[in-house]
């Protein structure tokens, strides 16, 4: 049985643990990668340090609904752990009236070396039933290809605002 609640994406990189690693967690390469396709992204507020809190928007740039306002989805959260050039894990939550979505949601992102460069695993647990698995998977694709593209020294545009740090 598949579980609904969990997504699991891996990506190969051409490109060392520390250089993805450092797009994980810089604000402004996260406002270049961490986006699926057909949508843009603000990051509002980005600490990178265990504890430090995030707080992002994703908004369609075409029809979709949102999960905060009409078309856009807004998600806080903050980083639990972090150990560079290996893992990142963090808790995010949806903005949102509905009690369904607003549930905490952990996104770890696990590095090892492979092949000359780096395997990255993403697993997104506590998924709200009501977003498809299969929507999110996807979104990560996009999102994990466009990362590719920062690291392996593609251009990547930047998707929306800059982003900025602190409170």
């Amino acid at each position: 049985m598949v579980d609904t609640h969990t997504t699991r994406v891996t990506r190969h990189y051409d490109a060392s643990r520390s250089a993805v690693y450092r797009a994980l967690v810089d604000a402004e390469d996260i406002a270049r990668w961490k986006v699926p396709d057909g949508m843009s992204i603000v990051v509002h507020e980005h600490e990178a340090r265990e504890g430090g809190r995030l707080r992002i928007s994703l908004t369609y740039d075409g029809p979709g609904v949102g999960k905060t306002t009409g078309r856009t989805d807004t998600y806080h959260g903050h980083y639990v752990r972090l150990v560079p050039d290996e893992l990142v894990v963090e808790v995010d939550e949806f903005e949102s009236d509905d009690d369904s979505l607003a549930v905490p949601m952990t996104i770890t992102l696990t590095l090892r070396d492979e092949d000359g460069g780096t395997r990255l695993e993403a697993v997104h647990e506590g998924l709200p039933p009501s977003v498809p698995a299969a929507d999110n998977e996807l979104g990560w694709q996009q999102a994990l290809a466009r990362l590719a593209d920062l690291v392996e020294g593609r251009a990547v545009p930047h998707r929306a605002g800059l982003p900025h740090s602190g409170p």
